[in-house]
This record gives C-alpha cells, sequence and structure tokens, in this order.
C-alpha cells in the first residue's frame, strides 16, 4: 500500500507540475502587470471593507476562511520538511512561488466570484462552479469536484491531525488517541454548525495565532540578530547552487520549495476561490485581490517566520531522499514540528515545545474547518439538485474519522496522502484557469477602468459583454437597481 501511494505521489509530483505551477503564476504575473504590486495600496481597504449578509460573508471573513486553508501544518512541519530534504534554499523557492502564485491566486478567486450561485440560502462557488459555468465542460468539473471531496475529505486533514499530534505529545507527552479524540470532539461542534460558524471561528482565530507566531520568530531572530546575514546568505547561495555543501541537491532545493509552497499557500491549488466565493462584494476582483494578499501573509510571513527560526538557531538536518546526510544537527528526529518546536526551545528553555504545540493546533485545526468547507461545497454541487443531507452526514463522519486515523498513523504515510490530494487539484485547477484567462483579465480591466473613472467598481456583466455570470446579472444586478432609484 505504501509504496503504491508513494508512486502516485511520484508521477502526481512530477518535475512537470513543479515548473507548471512556476510557469503559470510568472505568466498571471506578467498578464496582470504584477498587480499583487500595484494593486497593493488597495488590499487593507479592501480586506477590511464590505458588508456580510444571510447569504454571504464579509471580505474579511473570507480572507481568514481562506488563511484558516492555507496557514496550517505547512507553515511549520512543512517548512522544516523542505529544508530537511532540499536544504536552505528550498526557502527562496517557496519565497518565488508565493510572489508569482499571487497572481494565480488573484486569478482563480475572481473566477470563484465571477460564477458563483446562490445555493441553498448562502453563495457557493469554486473551480467545479467556473469550470462548469465558464469552460462548459460539465464532466469536467463534476471530476474537479469529486476529486475535491476525496483531498479536503480524507486526505488532507490527517496531515493536519498528524502534525497536531506529533507536536502535542513531543511537548506534554500526550498520547496522539486522546489528541485525536479532543480533535474529533472540537471540529464536530462547528462543522455541524454550518460555515457561518466556521466563518465566526476563521475570524477570531486566524490572526491571533499568525500575529503571535509572527511576534515569537522575531523576537528568536532578534535574539540571534548577529546570524541573520549569514542565513541570508545561505539560503540564497543554496538556492542556486553556488553554496559548496548543498550544490548537488539544486534540483532537490526547488521541487521541495515549490511543493511545500504550493501546500501552504495554495495558490493555483482551487481551494482558495471556495472562500472567495462565498464573500459579499459589488465587483469580483475585489476579493481576488484581498485573495492574492492571503498567499504573502502565508509565506513571506508566516513561512518565513519558521524558517528563519530554524536556520538562525541551526536546528535542522538536511538529508535528501536517498542520499546522505549533508546537516545532521538534530539525530534522528524525523522532520516536522519537532525542528521548529527545538529551535524556539533553544533560544527560550521550557516554551519552545508548548508554544510550538499550541501554535500548531490552533494552525492546523482552522485548516481542518476550511477543508470541511471546501468538501461540503463540492459535495453541494455534485447534489445540487437533489436532497444531501444523507451524504453530508457522510461527509462529517468521514472528516472526523480521518483526523483521529491522521493522529496515530505514521507523519511519511500522512503527508505523502495529502500530497496526492493536493497536486491532484492542482493539475485539474491551473488547466482550467488557464483556459479561462480571457474572462478573468476582462474582469480585471473593468475593475481598473472604474477606478480610473474615481468610482467604486461595480460589476455589471450586461455592460461589458460577459457572459455566464448568472448571479451578478440576474441577481445582484436587482439591489444595485434599488439603490440607485432610491438614491
Amino acid at each position: 500500500m505504501e509504496t503504491f501511494v508513494n508512486w502516485l505521489s511520484g508521477i502526481i509530483w512530477s518535475p512537470a507540475l513543479i515548473y507548471l505551477c512556476l510557469g503559470v503564476g510568472l505568466f498571471y504575473s506578467l498578464a496582470t502587470r504584477f498587480l499583487q504590486v500595484r494593486h497593493m495600496k488597495d488590499i487593507i481597504k479592501l480586506t477590511f471593507k464590505g458588508e456580510k449578509s444571510e447569504a454571504g460573508i464579509s471580505s474579511f471573513q473570507a480572507l481568514n476562511l481562506a488563511l484558516s486553508g492555507r496557514v496550517g501544518t505547512g507553515n511549520i512541519a512543512g517548512v522544516a520538511t523542505a529544508i530537511a530534504f532540499g536544504g536552505p534554499g528550498a526557502v527562496f523557492w517557496m519565497w518565488l512561488i508565493a510572489f508569482l502564485g499571487a497572481g494565480s491566486a488573484f486569478i482563480e478567486a475572481t473566477l470563484g466570484q465571477v460564477y458563483k450561485v446562490k445555493q441553498d440560502g448562502q453563495f457557493r462557488g469554486g473551480p467545479a462552479y467556473y469550470i462548469e459555468k465558464g469552460l462548459k465542460m460539465k464532466w469536467y468539473a463534476v471530476l474537479f469536484a469529486i476529486v475535491t471531496v476525496i483531498a479536503t475529505g480524507v486526505l488532507l486533514p490527517g496531515v493536519q491531525a498528524n502534525s497536531i499530534a506529533a507536536g502535542i505529545d513531543n511537548a506534554f507527552g500526550i498520547s496522539p488517541a486522546i489528541t485525536g479524540g479532543a480533535l474529533v470532539v472540537f471540529l464536530a461542534i462547528i462543522i455541524f454548525g454550518g460555515v457561518k460558524r466556521i466563518a465566526r471561528v476563521a475570524e477570531f482565530v486566524v490572526p491571533f495565532m499568525a500575529s503571535g507566531y509572527i511576534i515569537v520568530a522575531l523576537l528568536i531572530t532578534f535574539m540571534n540578530i548577529s546570524e541573520l546575514p549569514a542565513v541570508l546568505k545561505l539560503i540564497f547561495s543554496s538556492a542556486f547552487g553556488s553554496n559548496a555543501a548543498f550544490g548537488g541537491i539544486l534540483g532537490a532545493a526547488i521541487s521541495w520549495g515549490v511543493k511545500r509552497g504550493i501546500y501552504s499557500n495554495e495558490a493555483g491549488q482551487g481551494t482558495a476561490p471556495h472562500a472567495a466565493a462565498a464573500a459579499e462584494v459589488s465587483h469580483p476582483a475585489k476579493q481576488g485581490i484581498v485573495q492574492a494578499f492571503s498567499v504573502y501573509v502565508d509565506t513571506l510571513f508566516v513561512c518565513s517566520a519558521t524558517a528563519f527560526m530554524i536556520l538562525i538557531t541551526g536546528m535542522y538536518n538536511v538529508v535528501p531522499e536517498g542520499g546522505k546526510a549533508i546537516v545532521k544537527k538534530l539525530g534522528d528526529m524525523e522532520p516536522g514540528p519537532g525542528y521548529t518546536q527545538s529551535a524556539v526551545e533553544s533560544v527560550l528553555p521550557g516554551f519552545g515545545a508548548p508554544f510550538v504545540a499550541i501554535a500548531l493546533l490552533f494552525f492546523a485545526f482552522t485548516t481542518i474547518m476550511a477543508y470541511y468547507y471546501m468538501a461540503e461545497t463540492n459535495l453541494a454541487y455534485i447534489n445540487k439538485n437533489v436532497k444531501r443531507v444523507w451524504s453530508e452526514y457522510v461527509l462529517k463522519i468521514a472528516i472526523l474519522g480521518m483526523v483521529f486515523y491522521g493522529c496515530v498513523k505514521t507523519a511519511g504515510l500522512a503527508w505523502t496522502l495529502g500530497d496526492i490530494g493536493v497536486g491532484s487539484m492542482a493539475w485539474l485547477n491551473i488547466i482550467a484557469i488557464l483556459l479561462l484567462t480571457k474572462p478573468a483579465l476582462k474582469v480585471l480591466k473593468d475593475y481598473e477602468a472604474q477606478l480610473k473613472d474615481g468610482k467604486d467598481p461595480v460589476f455589471d456583466p450586461v455592460k461589458i459583454g460577459f457572459k455566464d455570470a448568472d448571479f451578478w446579472e440576474h441577481e445582484y444586478s436587482k439591489p444595485i437597481e434599488k439603490k440607485e432609484k432610491t438614491g
């Protein structure tokens, strides 16, 4: 079984997917004229602006719902894994895929908004919806929805749960089985409360956990500030093969940096459009810009915090797959949260292991919440014309079961299954957004034209000759017309 899983992961995460992700990110960065830089001043305004409604959540809630999916075990255990197998240079490639991936994130989030629907009294959207409406390929949409239900409902939750259990066991000596039981109880309380409860929890927890983690990382960095120039030099020299020790694993640095970068920030993977579609905004590009920023928060802030803590304290191993150890500072410790715990513990004895365990608990738990929302959205798409109460209960039970199972299974198998889920979604989604490039850029052009005229952009698909944006044409236009008459 494990041999087959490793083989399948190797096929999915071949060099073709690595370079496709980098190439698509570069393409969209150029096509949008580096929107992720040009519209930086709008990000804060758009993040905190916008109202929630009975059907939708606010832009801030949508950002945090997306961040709860992005900011997870990949930010702690994933960074450690990238360094362990790809060396310090993998960190640079994580940064690069985040910067370029912000362009891909804008496109997929904007498409999620454009083609969203109002279903069961709430907004629903994501790749399955824009594949069906934009590409007219129902079979492809159903395929993506099925793959996503399996990935986010079965394959990915175990990775998050496994890291939580490992971190808590290392810090407090609590059995993974006990941790798994507690996670199942708390997760059940939240997911049985629906998307609004998930969004409210994410809105409170995500900013708190991310800011606290970054503050500790800054403290550790400043306490070792004399080492920072050497660490930066190590990252860049290793990233381009000029470092004597790590020059022979340049390919691994690129591969693991991109793989773990995508796993962490999810740009182009097709997960974030689900949260983006749930937002109540007046123009799809607004949520696209907000979601592009979330990639920065995830990788350039939180992942960088982990990388600097690990590298500046020297608490890491580098053992390329199938090769000999290049660096071995932590004995035979398995790559994962233990690296970060050791890093913090080396500077703040007695504080590091518990702090990272608690941070990981918050990070990974909110990610599992987001996974459930994504799986439920795709289940809603598959069963949109039938009652699906029983299938929703099956999904809830399945994800709760996988959370418990993930706590007690080996980390290696958990990560490999997670990689299969991420890679499968990425292949399907990247092909879809490439085919929908023209309509996505048309939406951006309309948004920027209205900004140039001094307007607060409002999307009117009929006015710009945009087809198949049914919600915006038939639903959203009604309140706009009413405001114009009363105003």
